[in-house]
């Protein structure tokens, strides 16, 4: 055999994986070589074959491990966190090497001061007040450069996509009223949306049981979902209910987008709440007539039956009009007080999804301020019953106390629904991922290893190949990234290596911030991000932006 000049050899072969390629296509073992951030041969059953084998700078052993792309997480709530944190194990150390922001419709771009100050009041329980953050960016542009600097201008823990946030939009060119918007206003709201889509955003968000989103019409809503249409972007929209009204919201988003010719991505595509118990077919039955006609639709959700929000969403539409502060004047009033939680335990809250709160599935997760922290891992119910006070005494008194930055667990699921939705042919992976607070909802921290370990390993319920093409090839698609989702000769080399037979979640509900196990290394670019199971100093994510078609 010839000799090998160093400058011959690529970076990095990863010897003997039994490779899942992300297409859902039988896995197979293979030596895939990587070099420059890309990979540059994959040679199948190399030791078999006797073939010339890659050589590299650097060479690892993956006997026994299954070689994958790297997993996107399509619903991640990070917009702060990877600014304030270059570890970011939460997500890193699940594989993930793609994460999906501005979701909800509420983010942090575009926006001017006075609408920053709004924001981030007003979504403090999902990441943070921001007091550690320097918010020098207003445009959607300038927050993708931001996050393409990081942390001493070396970048970011992971890759991020962008989706433009409705409600930051509408709260931008109308404010927090309830009412329809003005025709300037309008052409306002379609240039932001443009002008997000040109500077890299992939889509448009919206949080339509989330003030000011919620005041939306479907005509407004419509005229955005053309604009991003044009783009070749997507909507995104967490929907009017997923409670009483469920299926007709889903129709409502499918109806909206096949007027717009927009495609659809439906976020956390749950149905939870008494109403839903086993109706998970009918929701599919919906999906599948639209996509037999021609729809373009996909859905994310999380392994778990539990939701996460925060315990001032559930208040009425009609409460939160005007923002975070006429919000505390409401409460703050006992005529108004009382209104509110009639709404909330009688009639049934839009914010609630048209159920009754039932308090005793409200389990706080975080508070913003720390004397409160005595109500965490505590059901309202829970905590008014030791106190001798009504549950609505306790919530109100949390939403005054802690400026509104409250966050709960919702335990409003089920496993029938959570299981039938995961198999459909447009499912993708998404946390939902809610960083803040002392006990947060663990998928923030276990959702793709619980995929693969409980849901693929324990019960069947998909095939391993199956599973990751919902995590990776799937989802790329979905954003537009065609050299992305793969393990093929010229993809980008975000990769991910786990054992088969010992990846799982480490997060519980009791210890949520435990990470997975069975992970060793996670690629970027071509670099380990974790390598033997730890986090590196390494910040290879970027601001990933798609080109306007």
């Amino acid at each position: 055999m010839d000799p090998v000049e160093p400058a011959d050899l690529t970076d990095l072969v990863i010897r003997d994986a039994d490779v899942v390629d992300g297409t859902g296509a039988p896995s197979y073992r293979a030596d895939v070589a990587v070099s420059g951030g890309r990979i540059v041969s994959i040679v199948k059953e190399a030791a078999a074959a006797g073939c010339q084998r890659p050589r590299a700078r650097r060479e690892l052993d993956a006997e026994g491990l299954v070689l994958s792309p790297g997993f996107v997480d399509m619903h991640a709530h990070s917009d702060l966190a990877l600014l304030r944190d270059p570890d970011h194990s939460a997500k890193a150390a699940q594989g993930v090497t793609l994460e999906v922001l501005g979701q909800d419709g509420l983010s942090y771009a575009p926006v001017d001061d006075r609408t920053l100050a709004e924001v981030r009041r007003a979504i403090s329980g999902w990441n943070g007040h921001g007091d550690d953050i320097d918010f020098d960016w207003r445009s959607v542009g300038e927050y993708l450069d931001r996050l393409d600097r990081g942390f001493g201008g070396e970048g970011i823990a992971v890759n991020a996509a962008y989706l433009i946030p409705q409600g930051t939009v509408r709260a931008l060119a109308v404010g927090w009223e309830d009412r329809p918007a003005a025709p300037d206003e309008l052409e306002r709201m379609r240039r932001l949306v443009a002008e997000g889509l040109e500077q890299g955003a992939v889509g448009l968000s919206s949080g339509l049981t989330y003030t000011p989103g919620m005041y939306a019409e479907d005509a407004e809503l419509t005229e955005l979902c053309r604009v991003v249409a044009r783009y070749g972007g997507y909507y995104c929209p967490h929907h009017r209910s997923y409670g009483a009204g469920a299926l007709e919201a889903y129709a409502e988003m499918v109806e909206l987008t096949r007027a717009a010719g927009c495609p659809l991505h439906l976020a956390h595509a749950t149905m939870n709440f008494g109403p839903n118990k086993g109706r998970a077919p009918e929701l599919l039955a919906l999906l599948d007539d639209a996509l037999a006609a021609g729809a373009d639709i996909t859905l994310d959700t999380y392994p778990y039956t539990p939701g996460c929000t925060t315990l001032v969403a559930l208040l009425p539409g009609w409460a939160s009009e005007g923002g975070p502060e006429r919000i505390l004047e409401r409460l703050a009033d006992e005529d108004t007080a009382e209104r509110i939680r009639h709404h909330l335990e009688v009639t049934a809250s839009d914010g609630c999804h048209g159920v009754p709160v039932e308090w005793e599935t409200i389990e706080i997760s975080g508070v913003g301020d720390p004397a409160l922290a005595g109500h965490v891992g505590r059901t309202v119910a829970e905590a008014a019953a030791a106190r001798g006070e009504s549950c609505w005494a306790v919530a109100r008194r949390l939403l005054v106390a802690d400026r509104l930055g409250t966050t709960i667990l919702q335990h409003v699921g089920h496993e029938e629904n959570v299981r039938a939705i995961m198999r459909h042919r447009v499912h993708t992976g998404g946390s939902d991922g809610i960083l803040q607070g002392t006990k947060p909802h663990p998928r923030a921290y276990g959702t793709f290893p619980h995929y693969l370990g409980h849901y693929v390993r324990e019960l069947g319920v998909l095939s391993l190949e199956e599973c990751v093409a919902h995590l990776t090839s799937r989802p790329a698609a979905r954003l537009g990234l065609p050299d992305r989702g793969v393990v093929r000769e010229g993809h980008r080399a975000d990769l991910v290596l786990f054992d088969p037979a010992t990846v799982a979640a480490g997060s519980t509900f009791a210890e949520p911030r435990a990470l997975p196990t069975g992970i060793p290394y996670v690629l970027i670019d071509g670099r380990f991000v974790i390598e033997d199971g730890r986090r590196t100093d390494v910040l290879a994510g970027r601001a990933v932006r798609r080109t306007p078609v």
